[in-house]
């Protein structure tokens, strides 16, 4: 089994759609005019528009994540701290070393969705990142 995809249902696509971008580099692809993907090496974030739920009987209710974290692992967490501050509006925390062994920022997307990137900052979080 391979996690391939994770899903964000939304009412406001093109916002979404252009803020994670801004903030992982990659371009998105349009599959069609209410759904995107965000295409990364260890797995693809689609961001489909609200009327799309209808095709999953409606299960799936955009900005009402409480519950996951979408996390990103980058080359220095300090660094992107700097390069989100001028477009990033709301802060859940500024760079922080994690009890195992991350530095992390964690930011909410335009929807309120939680998102941690991370560096992996002692030896063993470094170890373990080598084999993921």
């Amino acid at each position: 089994m391979n996690l391939v995809s994770v899903r964000i249902i939304t009412d406001n696509l093109d916002s979404m759609i252009e803020f994670y971008e801004r903030i992982t580099g990659m371009s998105a692809e349009r599959l069609a005019p209410v759904f995107a993907e965000l295409r990364y090496p260890s797995c693809t974030l689609a961001i489909g528009h609200t009327s799309t739920a209808a095709l999953f009987n409606n299960a799936a209710r955009p900005a009402h994540n409480q519950t996951a974290i979408f996390e990103w692992i980058v080359d220095d967490v300090d660094a992107e701290y700097q390069r989100l501050r001028s477009f990033v509006n709301e802060w859940e925390q500024e760079p922080t070393l994690m009890p195992w062994g991350n530095k992390s920022i964690l930011f909410r997307d335009p929807d309120g969705n939680l998102i941690n990137f991370f560096t992996p900052a002692t030896d063993d979080a470094i170890e373990r990142s080598r084999t993921q």
